[in-house]
């Protein structure tokens, strides 16, 4: 069944439309958002911010719509409440337990501004659509422009915090003994994680935005317990799931947002088979 539904939307010119400057911007765009993705994945999964991760993409979607009702770029909108809500985060939330009620409370308030925002919307159904689903397809040269000057500053600061940012994360107890300022690191991250949010939320959209940006690091974990390398491994990932998602799409005529997000998630469910087989205890009858 699967082999026929792939034949009838298999596209004879699928070379044409990988060759298309639509399809270039989509691989160009994919790319910057796989690797901000990779540099941010694997603190989201020490700190234990996967739940801030996923919500912050939501708490994106009233800015969003608010910007469209007064006539701004919907990106921006996204920009604005993905990273005020992500400081928000951050300031109140030091510790774990600190950060899911903070999170779940800026979530909250955020729906509410969207449920408030969509009802004055009368034309924002394509703007919905894009920010839950993510249009690819639909990147821009100025959003290329964009995304590069935000991975830029991800990684720019990525380099600066690396070392203090681990350890706090790590042991964020030593490390706050030992004078390191946990909480302005935390800030600083969840200003970083807004940032990658806002880039992956136009990539992907918000629904399947954890499949990129937190599953790859996750796999990568189960691979090697070495914080660059694990890194290394969760951009690969990203960038494996981005361009193969792009080329299904194309030859199959399927959603690209679809497509890279089953790779992802393919990727970590072989990958958890395998470790769940080779942790096994050896039978010794």
């Amino acid at each position: 069944m699967t082999t026929s539904i792939l034949a009838l939307g298999y596209q004879q010119n699928w070379w044409d439309i990988l060759s298309s400057a639509f399809m270039r911007n989509a691989l160009i765009g994919g790319t910057l958002v796989a690797l901000a993705a990779g540099l941010i994945g694997y603190f989201i999964i020490v700190r234990n911010t996967a739940f801030a991760a996923h919500a912050l993409a939501h708490i994106g979607l009233p800015g969003a719509t608010g910007a469209v009702l007064l006539g701004l770029p919907a990106g921006l909108g996204l920009g604005v409440f993905c990273v005020g809500g992500a400081l928000v985060i951050g300031a109140m939330g030091k510790r774990a337990g600190d950060r899911e009620v903070t999170t779940g409370t800026v979530l909250a308030l955020a729906t509410a501004f969207g449920l408030f925002f969509n009802s004055l919307a009368t034309k924002n159904s394509s703007t919905l659509t894009n920010v839950l689903f993510g249009n690819l397809l639909a990147i821009t040269h100025e959003q290329l422009l964009t995304f590069a000057a935000l991975l830029a500053a991800i990684a720019v600061a990525v380099v600066v915090i690396y070392r203090p940012l681990l350890f706090a994360s790590v042991n964020p107890q030593v490390a706050e003994a030992k004078g390191v300022p946990v909480r302005l690191l935390s800030v600083l991250f969840m200003a970083l994680l807004g940032v990658a949010v806002t880039m992956a939320v136009q990539a992907v959209g918000t629904l399947l935005l954890f499949a990129l940006i937190v599953t790859p690091a996750a796999t990568a974990i189960m691979l090697t317990a070495q914080p660059l390398a694990a890194m290394a491994i969760s951009t690969g990932i990203s960038l494996a799931s981005v361009w193969l998602g792009l080329g299904v799409s194309a030859v199959f005529n399927l959603p690209p947002s679809f497509v890279i997000v089953t790779v992802a998630c393919l990727i970590w469910l072989v990958v958890w088979t395998g470790s769940r087989i080779t942790n096994r205890e050896p039978s010794h009858r």
